[in-house]
Formats: structure tokens, sequence, C-alpha cells
């Protein structure tokens, strides 16, 4: 049995409703993530971040084998979108995050577009999709904020393409400063097409970003860019660029396609 130090609300009831039993993704044996209740969960005794599917266990825990959870703590980590925030307002903090974003050491995947620079092969082949999706967000098209962010899905390498961590990054950032119901039914017909276009554990992590309820990290800056504190801004986007390989990255810069629907956060 594996001891749970703490545990998200996702990954909660998906335990309870599997007697606390989680079976290794046949697909993915070796990754940190498994089944549990038909629910994809991430496990782990070093894990990143607080996210509602994250289970932090005291020790590591085996993966390709059938693992079993002891009694799970209470409460269970929650996160959600906060109250719609006056875009003009979080567009300017964002757009001040930007122009700090130096200092945040080397941009990986999609990051480096936010500095001006060209994102290494194979994504610097996609750098029209980019701005195509920033340009739908820009001219408030839902209809070509979907093809946009369709043409991305799939593309790039990890668990989680850079594509798909960039179009959820925007989604979220899009559901910050508007409800309009269109973000969030574009955002769950892109994540029934990311079960083919990329794969099962990306489509669930992309439909936590439509949901906005994601990353510790990205709820913090969130918070920050609407309470227009700059330096927490800054510490929670350092958080969040450390995450994966360029995973925190590319939620970012997506982020601040949604929140700005600019790459470089100069135009609203």
């Amino acid at each position: 049995m594996n001891a749970v130090v703490s545990i998200g609300v996702k990954a909660h009831a998906a335990l309870k409703a599997s007697g606390g039993v989680a079976h290794p993704l046949a697909a993915f044996p070796d990754a940190p993530y498994f089944d549990a209740a038909g629910e994809i969960i991430w496990v782990g005794s070093k894990l990143p971040a607080r996210h509602p599917r994250a289970v932090l266990t005291a020790a590591p825990v085996l993966r390709g084998r059938v693992a079993s959870f002891e009694s799970l703590p209470r409460p269970a980590w929650r996160a959600a979108l906060p109250p719609v925030a006056r875009a003009a307002s979080v567009a300017g903090a964002c757009r001040r995050l930007v122009e700090s974003l130096s200092s945040l050491g080397e941009p990986r995947g999609f990051g480096a577009l936010l500095v001006g620079r060209r994102p290494e092969f194979p994504l610097d082949h996609a750098i029209d999709r980019v701005e195509a999706l920033a340009a739908a967000y820009r001219a408030d098209d839902a209809g070509a904020v979907h093809s946009a962010s369709r043409a991305l899905l799939g593309l790039g390498a990890g668990l989680t393409p850079s594509g798909d961590d960039l179009c959820g990054g925007a989604l979220f950032g899009r559901r910050l400063v508007s409800r309009d119901p269109r973000w969030r039914a574009i955002g769950e017909r892109l994540v029934r097409e990311a079960q083919s276009a990329s794969h099962a554990i990306s489509a669930a992590l992309l439909a936590d970003l439509v949901a906005g309820a994601s990353f510790e990290s990205l709820h913090a800056l969130a918070d920050a860019l609407i309470a227009d504190d700059d330096a927490a801004a800054i510490d929670a986007a350092r958080t969040l660029a450390a995450l994966g390989h360029s995973s925190g990255w590319d939620m970012l810069t997506g982020f601040v396609i949604g929140v700005t629907a600019d790459l470089s956060g100069n135009r609203a």
C-alpha cells in the first residue's frame, strides 16, 4: 500500500471510486500516470506541482504495476478560475510580465517566441500556426481559434506535446478574462479531437486547462495578475516555466496569447 501525502480533488474522487486501486496505462507503462476508475491520475513521490490529478506519495511508486493506496487525506487540493477579471487590467499586468521574462532564464519550447526568438526544431516550423492562433484570438473569432488550435494538437515531443500545452494555456488565459461559453465549447471539442490527434494523457491535462482547473503555479499566476502584483506574477511564472522539459513555457506562451491576443503581449 502506498501512503499518500497530498492529493488533488480529481485524483481523490477517482481513487475513492476505484477502491484505492490504480492500474498502469497500457500505452505508457513507464509513465507516472495511472488509471483509476477510468480517470487518469498523476502519481509520484517527487511531483513538481500540485494539480487536481496529482497524488503525492511518501515513497516512490513502482511504475508498470497495479498500485494500491492507503487512506486518502482530506481536504483534497482543488483549483478553479477566479471570478472573471477585467480584461484590460489583466492584459496590462500580463504585458509587464512579458517584459520581465528574461529573469526566468533560457526559454524552452514555444517560450522562445515570447522573447522574439525562434524555437528549436520541430517547433520552428510551426511559428505561422502560433501566429494564426494569436490572430484568431485578436479577432475574437471562435471558429478560427478552433482551426488554429486543431492545427497545433500533437505537435512536439513528450507526454504533453508543446502544441497541446500552448492551446490549453491559451484557452485557460482567455477564460480568465472572458466567460463567453464559446471558449469552453471550443476547448471541449479540442479535448475530444486530442484523443486521436495527440494521446489520452495529454487530452486529460488539456481538459483540465479548458475547465480552468490545472497546475497550482498557473492559478497563482492568474491570481497575481488579477491582483496587479508584478513580483508575485514573476514568481508564479518562474515556477510554471520550470514544469517539464518545456510544458511550463508552452503553457505560459499560450496563456499570454489567450490574455493579450499577441505573442509579445503588446496588443490588446
